[in-house]
């Protein structure tokens, strides 16, 4: 009887582990499966497009005729040192980088405070800063084309004050500025909304606690709020300021892709834009992509090291 019950028993001993080996090698593969179409599209769209688009920075290249494209080494980079509407389109983004950002970053954490705030009607003044964010970019800039034209609601407004009007997006000194206060004006709700989760995120009774100390709301915002909200602020300069230097539909919309009047409206975008798809340079104008994102990589590594330490992931 002993010897005709022993072999069940060794196969109910090897069934965990041959169970437990085949989970082990089970659970990977299905995770591989359930990534795999992010895997390939990431690949497709994303990652191979990048290699291809760096291995045309080397090349002299156009799509209409593909067989005369040849290696020309750094000669697309070396081009940028001398090309002279390259260095306005990266004036013109400078500025409106140093302009905008500041401005957004500024009032997105003021109306976080004032919606965050125990004021009445604070979910209509939400949906009302954030409105802007939402709607279409094309749709805005028209409506600002309306508005800054030279019998538009602006000019109305500034005659009643005795200030002559003028075109402001046809004026070589005055379209940039316009367009970085509808930038402002868009993007401000985006940022409003990410501060108020800051503001939200910080603990009730570390504000107690400083009433108790006898610190009234200025110094409560300069030592409580302001270095709690280190790293949102991080986050969202790093934001804008990748936004900012790649603008470019507002900046096609209003100069029609030409970036006039007199090239005051064009940005590194709208300039790698036009040498892509009307000049049809595609090595140019992937080393100029790729400048781009060298002076963007730069930036982000200055502005991490600027908040310090605890901004780091």
């Amino acid at each position: 009887m002993a010897t005709t019950t022993s072999p069940p028993k060794q196969q109910r001993q090897r069934s965990p582990k041959a169970g437990r080996g085949q989970k082990w090698t089970r659970d990977p593969m299905m995770g591989y499966l359930f990534t795999l179409p992010v895997i390939v599209s990431l690949s497709v769209f994303l990652i191979g497009p990048i290699i291809y688009a760096f291995y045309l920075s080397f090349q002299q290249f156009t799509f209409l005729n593909p067989d005369l494209s040849q290696f020309v080494g750094l000669d697309n980079y070396t081009r940028l040192l001398t090309d002279e509407r390259f260095h306005t389109a990266l004036k013109n983004t400078s500025f409106y980088s140093l302009g905008v950002v500041p401005v957004q970053v500024s009032l997105a954490l003021l109306l976080a405070l004032i919606v965050n705030s125990k004021i009445r009607g604070k979910t209509f003044f939400r949906v009302a800063y954030f409105l802007p964010t939402v709607t279409s970019t094309v749709a805005v800039s028209v409506m600002f084309l309306f508005l800054f034209k030279r019998d538009g609601l602006v000019n109305a407004f500034l005659s009643l004050l005795g200030v002559e009007g003028r075109s402001w997006m046809l004026d070589v000194d005055f379209a940039l500025p316009s367009i970085m206060l509808m930038a402002v004006w868009t993007t401000v709700g985006q940022f409003m909304v990410i501060y108020l989760a800051g503001l939200q995120d910080i603990p009730a009774d570390l504000y107690e606690a400083a009433e108790v100390d006898g610190a009234g709301p200025l110094r409560q915002f300069w030592h409580i709020t302001l270095p709690l909200l280190k790293p949102t602020t991080f986050f969202i300069v790093v934001m804008s300021v990748i936004g900012t230097f790649q603008v470019f539909d507002q900046m096609y919309v209003i100069s029609k892709g030409a970036g006039g009047p007199l090239d005051s409206t064009l940005t590194v975008v709208l300039y790698l834009y036009n040498v892509a798809f009307q000049d049809f340079e595609m090595g140019y104008a992937s080393a100029i992509a790729f400048f781009l994102f060298a002076v963007i990589l730069i930036l982000t590594l200055i502005q991490r090291n600027f908040f310090g330490e605890e901004t780091r992931m």
